[in-house]
């Protein structure tokens, strides 16, 4: 923070008497006052602060368990549903699986403004809540459980919720894990939403911020790089 500073700027100033020999006075006090005011200036507008302002994280993992929950009721829907239409909407599933986000972008946004969400974290929320892989690969992880487990539990006296959630969840654990990465990594590094559905530079994510670090400052640059790719490598320690 600001409060460290000076310690840095002295810091600094050892490495370079020790490279260049004693510094005067005044060169002292000219360095630490440009040094003090580039931490200022920069470091203060980087990605720590904005992080503070903006708490992307919090978006994402909203994003995250939006998704997964919806992805296992509806996966567990197509399992057990043995109606005459599941077929084709499993199919169409799929088929909005394969497109593109690109195609998807434009309905998303007429949608988004005829809901008045445009500009709003809502916009964001609901595309990223309902999207078909989730589903698609839980239902096909699903599928794959036993039906005499399932047929046992059913004899026993569990009813539909019972057997959802203490059979077929625990089962599809490493699949849930698996679906929660993947969708992290595609939110935190979304850029074509926030950009068309938030006009608001406050309610943007870090995504859109590393975009906007001048080109010029490399350092900062590659800092707010690796420190933007922490959370997504914590995720698979």
């Amino acid at each position: 923070g600001s409060a460290d500073i000076p310690q840095l700027v002295e810091l600094r100033l050892v490495y370079l008497e020790e490279d260049r020999g004693p510094l005067d006075l005044s060169q002292r006090s000219v360095f630490s006052e440009r040094l003090i005011t580039y931490f200022q200036e920069h470091l203060n507008k980087s990605l720590f602060a904005y992080s503070v302002k903006e708490p992307t994280l919090g978006q994402i993992v909203s994003i995250v368990l939006l998704q997964v929950g919806v992805a296992s009721i509806t996966a567990y829907s197509f399992t057990r549903w043995r109606g005459k239409f599941r077929s084709f909407l499993f199919f169409f599933y799929v088929i909005l699986m394969l497109m593109p986000y690109q195609v998807t972008l434009v309905p998303n946004y007429l949608v988004s403004d005829w809901l008045h969400l445009l500009n709003t974290r809502w916009a964001i929320f609901l595309p990223g809540a309902f999207a078909p892989f989730s589903v698609f690969l839980l239902t096909k992880f699903m599928r794959r459980i036993p039906m005499a487990v399932i047929e046992s539990a059913k004899i026993d006296g569990a009813n539909e919720w019972h057997i959802f959630w203490n059979i077929c969840l625990p089962q599809c654990r490493s699949a849930l894990y698996s679906i929660a990465i993947l969708v992290f990594i595609d939110n935190w590094n979304m850029v074509e939403q926030p950009l068309i559905l938030l006009n608001d530079v406050e309610k943007q994510p870090l995504s859109m911020f590393l975009s906007s670090i001048n080109a010029g400052e490399i350092g900062i640059a590659f800092a707010a790089a690796v420190i933007y790719m922490i959370p997504g490598l914590l995720l698979f320690l």
